[in-house]
């Protein structure tokens, strides 16, 4: 229920419809009920008017019908069209809310949610809860009504024999329930698969270059068949066990029928007699047209069972998709801004105080241990180290990604989880190792960095980033198309181009998490002298794999299994690390050979 709750908030400005939905399905479902009671009064009365000749005693009914049939199908129409409105809006804000929510999210909430199921939580799951609600505030609606309207109704107009359909209900809800005890658990499974299933389209997506490059298109399509035909068969299995669902209750509905006109026939026999003067029926505890309106009231009775079993049905997926949702909207952010927030960065000094940090508090070893760092405003440093010893954890720290388990990180003296976000973030430009461009053109993509930057400031931007050349190489200049991803552009250009946009920012730290790797080393050089040049006052921090990215660096920290195993310039390196060595001599004299 406290996730029901939770996404029941984002109903928010569709409450009208939300609410006026099940007022008319009362007002539907009142006339629906009465009028087979009408009707037993029309029958009742007709033997009357073929005696005599005069119709005008059935006339009055007639009318009243045609009413209640008018008022009914306006009630069911505008019931509908409110309901579609109120479920589609609530999708609509579920998606939002979700999507918003998301993006407050640190990386180390990101992590908690694989992404295939971030996006089945926003599609097949938003679209479940919009079926479902709709459901709820129709047919959720609808059914008990008929149940316990129909129910009164026919003990009204068959007395006794209504007890019938009591003495079958136990019986068909006992079936019902043996179904979906079995079904439920398959449905709690098939989300799971889709999100497996998610997870092998997103991958081959991503990977459609490797995929062919190494030709293993038919290997992934099996994969692939595999991951679909487990949901198909989880599908298939479920629907095995609810296809007993209809048989089960038209057993109930031909049951109840037959034993109502047995029973229901005996008793209009053994109690109607004829008036000996007017010859007409006087009918005794049971009248044909109860009998019709009583036949009529079993069927009410007994479909709107089998509705309410489908409803139950449909409300079980439901509700898994309800926890999912909410399960993201009631994740807090890890990273949020302080109560008092400070909204300037004095200078780019950062300083690593005794730093521990790890992932996951489940995690028995550190990503970084014992860090201690102190780097002065405008420095130029570089950071070296194999895959996996450090490098990118140790700069996320610095812009506010994760936040550290042990110790502090400082820039500009202060805390960083004393700053605004915002204003942190702004001020610690970031080129990510896998960074990427979106959809639209160059120029939309450079303005990330400042919306409303000038046309010099671009141009600008892009000489330092060495971007300038192959921009212009285009006749579309800086409106050319980029496609998502930047699948249309070069790795290098791509690098240069987020390097650029990170330049727009005006950061006072400027840091390139191994940003340049798929460029040239010359143009490498060519970024790093010009970021010397036009950015004197930003501290430069550069994570590179070749040495010759960083050897003009103030100062270099050497990376090893989340720890610093040495820090120094270039030639104090080269005389006293072996690590550094090793690196040195792989690249240089054993590129030679």
């Amino acid at each position: 229920m406290k996730d029901i709750k939770l996404i029941f908030k984002s109903i928010r400005q569709y409450k009208f419809y939300s609410i006026f939905t099940p007022l008319l399905m009362i007002g539907e479902v009142a006339m629906e009920v009465c009028m087979p009671f009408v009707m037993s009064l029309v029958m009742d009365n007709l033997e009357k008017a073929s005696t005599t000749g005069n119709l005008n005693i059935i006339w009055p009914y007639v009318i009243i019908l045609i009413c209640m049939a008018l008022f009914s199908l306006t009630c069911g129409a505008l019931a509908g069209r409110f309901a579609a409105i109120a479920s589609t809006g609530l999708a609509k804000n579920l998606r939002d809310d979700i999507y918003n929510k998301i993006l407050t999210f640190s990386f180390k909430n990101i992590d908690k949610f694989s992404q295939s199921s971030l996006i089945t939580r926003m599609t097949t799951d938003v679209s479940n809860v919009q079926m479902s609600f709709q459901m709820m505030i129709r047919i959720v609606i609808r059914s008990p009504l008929m149940f316990i309207f129909s129910i009164v109704m026919a003990f009204i107009s068959g007395g006794h024999i209504a007890w019938i359909f009591i003495a079958l209900i136990p019986l068909i809800g006992f079936g019902l329930i043996f179904i979906f005890k079995k079904a439920i658990p398959i449905f709690r499974r098939v989300f799971k698969r889709f999100d497996a299933l998610n997870q092998s389209i997103k991958e081959n997506i991503d990977g459609i270059r490797v995929v062919k490059s190494y030709v293993r298109e038919d290997y992934e399509i099996e994969k692939f068949n595999s991951a679909s035909d487990g949901v198909a068969n989880e599908l298939i299995r479920a629907e095995k066990i609810l296809a007993f669902n209809n048989p089960i209750m038209m057993l109930g509905i031909n049951a109840a029928n037959l034993l109502v006109c047995s029973f229901g026939s005996i008793l209009i026999i053994n109690t109607a007699s004829i008036d000996s003067t007017s010859n007409e029926v006087i009918w005794g505890a049971l009248s044909v047209g109860q009998l019709s309106a009583l036949l009529t009231y079993g069927v009410q009775i007994l479909m709107s069972l089998m509705m309410m079993s489908s409803i139950f049905v449909m409300m079980s997926m439901a509700f898994e998709g309800f926890r999912r949702i909410a399960e993201v909207l009631r994740e807090e952010p890890d990273i949020q801004n302080p109560e008092a927030p400070i909204y300037e960065v004095m200078d780019g000094s950062i300083d690593f105080n005794n730093v521990n940090f790890k992932y996951s508090q489940d995690s028995e070893k550190n990503a970084l241990s014992d860090i201690d760092v102190h780097i002065k405003s405008g420095q130029f440093i570089g950071v070296l180290g194999s895959t996996g010893s450090g490098k990118t954890s140790l700069i996320n720290l610095i812009s506010r990604l994760y936040d550290t388990t042990e110790g502090e990180v400082l820039v500009g003296g202060k805390n960083v989880k004393e700053y605004d976000l915002k204003t942190l973030r702004d001020n610690v430009s970031v080129v990510l190792q896998k960074n990427v461009l979106f959809s639209g053109t160059i120029e939309s993509n450079l303005r990330w960095g400042d919306e409303f930057a000038t046309m010099e400031e671009l141009e600008k931007a892009c000489d330092i980033a060495q971007a300038s050349k192959f921009i212009h190489s285009n006749p579309e200049g800086f409106k050319r198309k980029i496609e998502q991803g930047g699948t249309n552009v070069s790795g290098g250009q791509k690098q240069r181009l987020c390097i650029a946009r990170a330049i727009l920012k005006k950061p006072k730290i400027l840091i390139l998490d191994d940003s340049t790797s798929a460029v040239d080393t010359k143009t490498d050089a060519l970024i790093r002298k010009r970021l010397k040049e036009s950015l004197p006052n930003i501290t430069k921090i550069v994570v590179a794999q070749r040495i010759s990215s960083i050897e003009d660096a103030d100062q270099i920290i050497v990376m090893e299994d989340g720890k610093i195993n040495a820090i120094g310039t270039h030639d104090e390196l080269l005389a006293t690390n072996h690590i550094y060595q090793e690196v040195y001599e792989t690249q240089t004299k054993g590129g030679k050979k």
